[in-house]
C-alpha cells in the first residue's frame, strides 16, 4: 500500500532519465546517534519491488549507534533502488525515532522494576511497527487492539453508568473471558469502589492523571492486590518524576509513538 500510494503508474523522474539497466551502489547512513529500529522492513520494501537488489546490513536493529554509521549497503537495479528510496526511508525513520525515544525513556525513568507501556495512540495501519519499534527500543507493548485485552475507561464507565455497573456486569461473564482485565480510574474514590468490588474480576488498575501524592496513596490502598499503571500527560521531559515511587509495574505513554521525532537517515548512491 505505502509502495502503491508513491509509485503509482511508476516513477516518471527516473524512468525518464536512466537507462533501465543501469546498476548502482548506495550506503544507508544514520545522521545523527539513534537507537536503530525496521531494518528488516526496510529490505522487505525492496524486496517488494525488485528480488535482485541486494542489501548488506552493517547494523542490528535495537542497538543504539552513534551519527556518521553506515547500517546497510545496497546494491542492483538503478531505478528500483530510486522507487524504493524514499518508502524505505519513511519507514526505518519513524521506527528509529520511535525506539530511540523508548530507549531514552526508558534510560530517564532509570527503574528496571517499572515497565514502559505504549497505547493504541498509533499511526493508522502502522501500528505493528511502531510497537515493534517500542519493543526494539527497550519498552514493552500494552494490548495492540480492542480484541486481545479489556481496558475499561471512562466513557465505557460513563455509559455504563457507573463503576459499580461495570463490576456487576463483568463479574457475571468474567469466567468467560480468555483475556486480562484492566479498569481506569480517574480518582481516589473510584479506587476505593474498584479496590472494594474488583477482587477476582480485574487483574490491573489504571491510575489516570494522578498526582504524584495520590498515586502514593493509591499504592498504599492497593496493597498489591493487583497490578498498577499510571498514565496521562507522562512524556520524557516528566518521566523521571515516577522513578522512585515504590509499587507501579507500568507507565504507559502514547507520547512513545504520537510525538516522537522520525530519526535522520540517508540513502545516498555512491561511486
Amino acid at each position: 500500500m505505502a509502495l502503491q500510494e508513491d509509485i503509482k503508474n511508476g516513477d516518471i523522474t527516473s524512468e525518464n532519465l536512466i537507462s533501465k539497466n543501469h546498476k548502482s551502489n548506495a550506503i544507508l547512513l544514520l545522521k545523527e546517534d539513534a537507537v536503530i529500529s525496521g531494518l528488516e522492513i526496510f529490505k522487505r520494501v525492496f524486496y517488494l519491488l525488485d528480488k535482485k537488489i541486494k542489501i548488506k546490513f552493517e547494523a542490528k536493529d535495537g542497538r543504539f549507534y552513534k551519527k556518521g554509521k553506515i547500517l546497510a549497503k545496497i546494491s542492483g537495479n538503478t531505478i528500483n533502488i530510486l522507487k524504493g528510496e524514499r518508502t524505505s526511508l519513511n519507514i526505518i525513520q519513524r521506527m528509529s525515532g520511535i525506539a530511540t525515544n523508548v530507549y531514552n525513556s526508558v534510560n530517564k525513568l532509570n527503574n528496571k522494576s517499572i515497565k514502559i507501556l505504549d497505547t493504541r495512540k498509533t499511526t493508522p495501519n502502522f501500528r505493528i511497527f511502531e510497537k515493534l519499534a517500542v519493543k526494539q527500543g527497550g519498552g514493552e507493548n500494552h494490548r495492540f487492539g480492542l480484541y486481545d485485552m479489556m481496558l475499561i475507561k471512562d466513557n465505557h464507565i460513563e455509559a455504563a453508568g457507573g463503576i459499580l455497573n461495570v463490576l456487576d456486569k463483568l463479574k457475571k461473564i468474567r469466567k468467560n473471558l480468555k483475556c486480562e482485565t484492566e479498569l481506569e480510574v480517574k480518582n481516589l474514590n473510584e479506587l476505593k469502589i474498584a479496590i472494594e468490588n474488583g477482587k477476582g474480576i480485574i487483574n490491573r488498575i489504571m491510575l489516570d492523571n494522578f498526582k504524584i501524592e495520590d498515586i502514593k496513596k493509591a499504592v498504599i490502598l492497593i496493597n498489591k492486590r493487583f497490578k498498577i499503571e499510571i498514565s496521562g500527560g507522562i512524556n520524557i521531559s516528566n518521566i523521571s518524576k515516577y522513578s522512585k515511587i515504590k509499587g507501579i509495574d507500568y507507565i504507559s505513554s502514547g507520547s512513545l509513538t504520537h510525538s516522537s521525532k522520525s530519526t535522520d537517515i540517508a540513502l545516498d548512491f555512491i561511486s
